[in-house]
């Protein structure tokens, strides 16, 4: 038993947090289920509108003059990458923009284990994320708001997501299965936050669609505070802990678990340069090149394009009983693919769901492509992000030492950063691009993850046996 093992074992969980009243699992899951719920509404609804509202508004000629700052960037990027046309532009702010949410939340992690503590970390970034949704509806302060986002999302996101693995003691197996419940309670906000905030923001205005992203940040940290009293509080024995583990260097157990998270980064990272199309590309496939008609016998409308980005989170809480009753079943029977498995065949499924995508463009040809083929990739892409990140999420809270858990977690939660901007870079070649091309440029990225992952899965079992 490794030193951080034996502290986390040793750390008692208030009464509070053991009671089993939410869905078999303590309180404090319930809290943070609604927390995170209402963040990713925020989150997600302003993500609907982002590319469409540079494309289509903020970065036209006419508008673009009064964004401060956005000349320097301009030029910033036109250095790097050449001339960039609007929507080449929108994505790469797009990539820059989602790739920094991802990166800050290691120095969130960071500031939560050696300063602030989980809770106060949580409360200040989601302050910052409420005042940066605001301040998305005036135009000229739309790097700054992108900012105030960023830094938020940094110090909130990454303290979440410790505080569900502190609700339970080592070895509980309801760890696996939270951080499960925790993925429907995202996904639910990410399905209605289009509904809701898209629909405002393509139907009335885009300043309304950005309010409401703020309002519904704001509700996520009103039920935070309420419900303080359930959640666990700040590793405390850990903090007296530091005072003498913490000067001595990790052991060789620590080392061989923070290796092997490290060499996961660089996959997982494709498989988040892939998936995170959804937002970029896959919105201006869904806008221009998608027939959104639905013709029923006495019935005919248009889906909006933003509503296309509630099909993702919607099949997230649809098929995640599935997917967890098949793990189950494969657990009785000897049969469950180990983590790094499950993570490669997500790869495998993001890959397959671009597949279909190539499929659509070459059928439609010059034309449109029924939105049933958008139907189709969400479904495979979502059984797909199930495979990989619940269990990646999961395995950081098992195998990190306890002392950098909140670090780790950041640091695992970077992989959307390099995979985001990656993401952004990538979009920019779609203007180029046949569409075909582009579709299979990245299932090969999606793919070749997938092929990296289940290549490490054996060398890399003894440095994770304790994660699973």
């Amino acid at each position: 038993m490794t030193e951080a093992t034996a502290v986390r074992d040793s750390v008692p969980l208030p009464r509070h947090t053991a009671r089993s009243d939410f869905l078999g699992h303590p309180r404090g899951l319930g809290f943070l289920f609604a927390t995170e719920m209402w963040e990713r509404f925020s989150y997600y609804g302003m993500r609907a509108l982002l590319v469409l509202y540079m494309v289509k508004y903020v970065l036209q000629p006419e508008t673009a003059g009064q964004v401060i700052g956005l000349a320097a960037l301009r030029h910033a990027l036109e250095a790097l990458l050449g001339p960039l046309d609007v929507q080449p532009f929108a994505s790469n702010i797009y990539g820059i923009y989602t790739g920094l949410v991802y990166l800050t939340p290691i120095f969130g992690g960071i500031l939560a284990d050696r300063v602030l503590g989980h809770r106060l970390t949580v409360i200040i970034g989601a302050s910052l994320m409420a005042l940066g949704h605001f301040m998305m509806a005036f135009e000229s302060l739309l790097l700054f708001a992108l900012l105030f986002l960023i830094l938020g999302n940094g110090a909130f996101k990454p303290n979440m997501s410790s505080q569900v693995g502190e609700l339970y003691p080592r070895g509980d197996p309801r760890r696996d299965r939270a951080y499960s419940i925790f993925y429907v309670g995202i996904n639910i906000g990410a399905f209605f936050s289009p509904l809701v905030c898209g629909t405002l923001g393509e139907r009335v205005g885009w300043h309304y669609g950005f309010g409401a992203a703020g309002v519904g940040m704001l509700i996520g940290l009103a039920i935070y505070l309420a419900g303080s009293s359930h959640l666990p509080p700040d590793p405390l024995p850990v903090k007296r802990a530091r005072s003498a583990s913490d000067r001595r260097p990790l052991n060789r157990d620590e080392w061989r678990a923070i290796i092997a998270l490290l060499i996961l980064f660089i996959p997982t990272s494709l498989f988040w340069a892939s998936y995170e199309q959804q937002g970029n590309t896959i919105a201006l496939w869904a806008d221009a090149y998608t027939d959104r008609t639905v013709n029923l016998w006495f019935w005919s409308t248009e889906i909006p394009t933003t509503w296309f980005q509630s099909f993702n989170p919607f099949m997230i809480f649809a098929f995640t009983p599935f997917v967890v009753a098949l793990w189950a079943r494969q657990s009785a029977r000897g049969s469950e693919p180990s983590t790094v498995i499950k993570m490669a065949l997500g790869c495998v499924g993001c890959g397959a769901a671009y597949l279909i995508m190539a499929a659509a463009a070459f059928q439609a040809g010059d034309g449109k492509a029924s939105w049933l083929w958008l139907f189709a990739f969400f479904v495979v892409i979502t059984t797909g992000e199930l495979y990989l990140s619940p269990p990646g999420l999961s395995l950081v809270s098992k195998v990190a030492p306890l002392r950098y858990l909140s670090m780790m977690m950041g640091t695992w939660l970077a992989t959307s950063f390099v995979g985001n901007f990656a993401a952004g870079y990538l979009g920019s070649f779609w203007s180029s691009m046949t569409k075909p091309n582009f579709f299979l440029m990245i299932a090969v990225v999606a793919m070749a993850a997938g092929a990296v992952i289940w290549a490490f899965d054996r060398p890399l079992r003894p440095a994770l046996r304790q994660g699973g």
